[in-house]
């Protein structure tokens, strides 16, 4: 069996987190390619290494002293070396990349490097051979991951070891120069390992046991979601939950390796396993009704009302092209009987709307225009839905019996979400009452 094990920043943030990935990887001979992000925080007060490095470039780029700050990254790693007692030479590498903070240095080099020295340090920590992510994830110049070639160095750097460390978040561009990825990258290099090496599993180790059903910081110790297809998770992080980056779920998707969320700090959780298929595990332990509860304040909802409009071929068209000339991306399209409603992100909007809606009366002359602001979306997931009839009506019932005004809402044809809009002072009671209604009452039950 082969498992690709990647560590977020939290799990690497110090060198007690560093013995408990140790004691996680030793625990299982199957993990024996680990991805590691920069450190990140160990208190609120800290901060992560990477957002260092992007504040020594921003100081460097004005024309500011980066000393102090680089003296506190400096600082995090000489603990790291001392205190796991190790022998790489930091120094060293320390002095190396200081040296290259320059005015007009490369960016995406200096970031990167909060991966290096966490890689090197656990490297070293694990016995295990460091691979520079730049010398086996490539991109290619339009920005994308060369995977045809980076399959081929992948295992060709890493043919012979029994265990490798790999630097997240970044790789080289065919000239030779780093590139990193968005924010929350180290995911996607644990997913192209993953995919490269047809991996059993994908596990992505970071502070939370998996995916919880709704928000802790709404709902008091929410249950932990045991399994969650590829689908709903894609729905629930469209809509705010934010545990694993968009972009990792394809490589691993396209060849049907699953991925589990567990949490460093309870290695003995099981986390949430995501999956392409979940219906012969379903079969031995049926799921709730609902996967998960999410979603996001501050939309906006432009309607507009014209006679005969419906029967009009091209209308939907001409409304969806004005939004395109202001480059704002449509969350949801409602439409009724010559009334229809663009639901936007308020902040998408914010500069242009009454430019939209100068285009919108010039070009559709509508009977009627107006825009609703605080509008919260909220999505109610879950696979299940579809074989339990009248979840719609339970689920208006209950918005009802709290005096919750529903202003919209949007089942997918293939029954597996339904998305409600309320206002942004009702968005947190919402979703209580839906956990209520539809898993607490489950949980009596049982």
């Amino acid at each position: 069996m082969i498992k690709v094990t990647k560590f977020g920043g939290s799990s690497v943030a110090n060198a007690e987190q560093f013995k408990k990935v140790k004691g996680i990887i030793d625990s299982d001979p199957a993990r024996k390619f680990i991805v590691t992000s920069a450190c990140g925080k160990e208190s609120h007060e800290d901060h992560k290494i990477t957002d260092l490095l992007y504040l020594c470039e921003a100081h460097i780029r004005y024309g500011v002293s980066a000393d102090p700050i680089f003296d506190l990254i400096t600082a995090k790693y000489m603990n790291i070396k001392n205190e796991l007692g190790l022998s790489i030479d930091m120094e060293y590498e320390i002095t190396r990349i200081r040296s290259q903070l320059s005015y007009g240095m490369s960016q995406d080099y200096l970031v990167s490097r909060g991966e290096y020295l966490t890689a090197r340090c656990l490297a070293e920590y694990l016995n295990a051979d460091f691979v520079d992510a730049a010398d086996v994830i490539i991109f290619r110049y339009d920005g994308e991951i060369d995977m045809e070639r980076t399959h081929d160095l992948i295992l060709e750097k890493c043919a012979n070891s029994k265990r490798v460390v790999i630097p997240g978040f970044y790789g080289a561009m065919p000239n030779g120069s780093i590139r990193v990825m968005s924010r929350g990258g180290s995911d996607i290099t644990g997913s192209v390992i993953a995919n490269v090496l047809n991996a059993d599993v994908y596990e992505n180790w970071t502070d939370v046991s998996g995916f919880m059903v709704a928000d802790p910081r709404i709902i008091k110790n929410p249950l932990r979601i045991p399994r969650i297809t590829y689908a709903e998770l894609r729905g629930m992080s469209y809509m705010g939950a934010n545990v694993l980056h968009d972009d990792a779920v394809f490589p691993v998707k396209s060849k049907n390796i699953p991925i589990n969320i567990r949490n460093t700090n309870e290695p003995d959780n099981p986390g949430t396993m995501i999956m392409n298929d979940c219906s012969e595990m379903d079969a031995k332990e049926p799921p709730h009704v609902l996967t998960g509860i999410t979603g996001r304040k501050d939309y906006s909802v432009i309607t507009v009302v014209k006679s005969h409009s419906s029967t009009e071929v091209g209308f939907l068209k001409k409304i969806l092209e004005i939004f395109e000339e202001y480059h704002v991306s449509i969350e949801s399209v409602p439409v009724t009987v010559d009334t229809f409603s663009v639901i936007v992100q308020t902040r998408a909007v914010e500069s242009c709307i009454y430019e939209i809606i100068g285009r919108i009366k010039k070009v559709i002359q509508p009977d009627d225009l107006k825009v609703e602001e605080h509008l919260a979306l909220i999505a109610i997931v879950g696979r299940a839905m579809k074989s339990v009839p009248g979840i719609s009506g339970r689920l208006l019932s209950e918005f009802g019996r709290n005096q919750i005004n529903i202003k919209v809402i949007n089942q997918s044809s293939d029954e597996l979400s339904i998305v409600v809009g309320v206002d942004n002072r009702d968005f947190e009671k919402a979703i209580r009452c839906i956990y209520d209604k539809f898993v607490r009452s489950e949980e009596k039950k049982a």
